[in-house]
C-alpha cells in the first residue's frame, strides 16, 4: 500500500480490541451529545421565530453544520467499531461518510468564518462604514457555503479518490488521495485561522476607540472596559478553541504527505492520534452552541447598548 513496493497489501486483522473500545465509546459518546446540543439550539431558534435577525441565521446554520459533522462522525465511529480495519487499509464504505464528514465541517468553517465577518461590520457600522447586513445576505452567505463545501467535500465520491490509484493513497484517511487532503485541508484551515482573527482582533480595537473617544469627551463608562473584556474572552476562546480543533487535523495531513511508511509500521500511535483529532472536531461541535450561541446573544444586546449611549453621550457634549 502507499505505493511502495515494501508495504503489503494483506488486510489482516490489526486493531486490537481493547483499543478500538477505548477509542470508540469516546466518540460515540461525544457525538451523540453533539448531536443533541445542537438539535435543541436548532429547534429552540425554530420555537422562537428567531430567525429573522441575520447573525440567528448564521447561528442556526452553524448547529445544522456542527449537527451533520456530528452525525457523520457518529457514523464513522460506527464504521470503526464494527470493522476498524477498514478505517486503515480504506474501502468503498468509507467515502460516504468521509464525504458528509468533509463537507460538514467546510461549512462550519465557513459560517464561523461568516459570524465573524458580520459581528465586524455590526460593530464598525456605527463608526465609519454604511453596509449593513440584512436577512437576504445571510440566507446568500449560507446558500453559498453549503454549496461549496458539498462541491468541494464530494470531489472524493465524484472520483478524486485512491481505491484503485494506491500510489497517493493516504495512509490515516484511506481511500482519500493525500493530494486531496492537501488541497481541502490547507487553504481552509488558514482561513479558519486568519480570518476570525483579524475579525475579532479589529473588534476589540474598535472598542478601545471608542472608550478613548469617551474618555477624551469626559464620558468614560465602565461599561466600555466591561463590553471590551467580555469581546476579548469571547475572541479569544473561539480562536483557541479552532486551534485546538483544527491545528492536530492539519498536522495529521502534513505527516500524510511526508509519511514513506506503510500502513502497519504506524500502528497504533498515528491511528491513536487520528482518533484523537476527530474527537478533538467533534468537540468543537459541542463548544459552538456555548460560545457562539450563548455568549454572542449577549454580547450583541450589549454592543448596540454602547452604540446607543455613545450615540447619545457624543451628542449631549455637541450640544454642550
Amino acid at each position: 500500500m502507499n505505493g511502495f513496493s515494501n508495504c503489503s497489501a494483506n488486510h489482516t486483522r490489526v486493531w486490537s480490541h481493547y483499543l478500538v473500545l477505548a477509542l470508540g465509546i469516546p466518540q460515540l459518546t461525544i457525538n451523540v451529545t453533539s448531536v443533541i446540543f445542537n438539535g435543541l439550539v436548532i429547534v429552540t431558534r425554530l420555537a422562537t421565530r428567531d430567525l429573522h435577525k441575520p447573525i440567528s441565521i448564521l447561528f442556526c446554520n452553524l448547529a445544522v453544520s456542527d449537527l451533520f459533522t456530528s452525525f457523520s462522525g457518529f457514523w464513522i465511529s460506527m464504521l470503526f467499531i464494527t470493522n476498524p480495519d477498514v478505517t486503515i487499509f480504506g474501502s468503498q464504505d468509507m467515502l460516504a461518510p468521509y464525504s458528509l464528514y468533509t463537507t460538514s465541517i467546510l461549512s462550519a468553517i465557513y459560517n464561523q468564518v461568516s459570524i465573524g465577518i458580520e459581528r465586524y461590520l455590526a460593530v464598525a457600522r456605527s463608526m465609519r462604514t454604511r453596509f449593513r447586513v440584512a436577512r437576504h445576505h445571510s440566507i446568500a452567505v449560507v446558500f453559498i457555503s453549503w454549496l461549496l463545501a458539498f462541491l468541494l467535500g464530494c470531489l472524493p465520491l465524484m472520483g478524486w479518490n485512491c481505491l484503485r490509484a494506491e500510489r497517493s493513497v493516504s495512509v490515516l484517511y484511506s481511500p482519500f488521495c493525500v493530494n486531496y487532503l492537501v488541497f481541502i485541508t490547507m487553504p481552509n484551515v488558514v482561513v479558519a485561522f486568519l480570518v476570525p482573527l483579524f475579525t475579532y482582533l479589529r473588534i476589540i480595537l474598535i472598542l478601545r476607540r471608542r472608550k478613548l473617544r469617551m474618555q477624551a469627551c469626559g464620558q468614560a463608562s465602565s461599561s466600555y472596559k466591561s463590553a471590551e473584556t467580555q469581546v476579548a474572552r469571547t475572541s479569544i476562546s473561539i480562536w483557541l478553541l479552532a486551534l485546538v480543533s483544527y491545528a492536530p487535523f492539519l498536522a495529521g495531513v502534513i505527516f500524510d504527505a511526508a509519511n514513506r511508511r506503510c500502513h502497519t509500521d504506524l500502528y497504533p500511535g498515528a491511528y491513536i492520534f487520528r482518533n484523537c483529532t476527530a474527537m478533538l472536531i467533534t468537540s468543537t461541535c459541542l463548544g459552538n452552541p456555548l460560545l457562539y450561541t450563548l455568549s454572542f446573544r449577549a454580547l450583541g444586546a450589549r454592543l448596540k447598548a454602547l452604540r446607543c449611549l455613545s450615540a447619545s453621550r457624543v451628542r449631549a457634549v455637541h450640544n454642550a
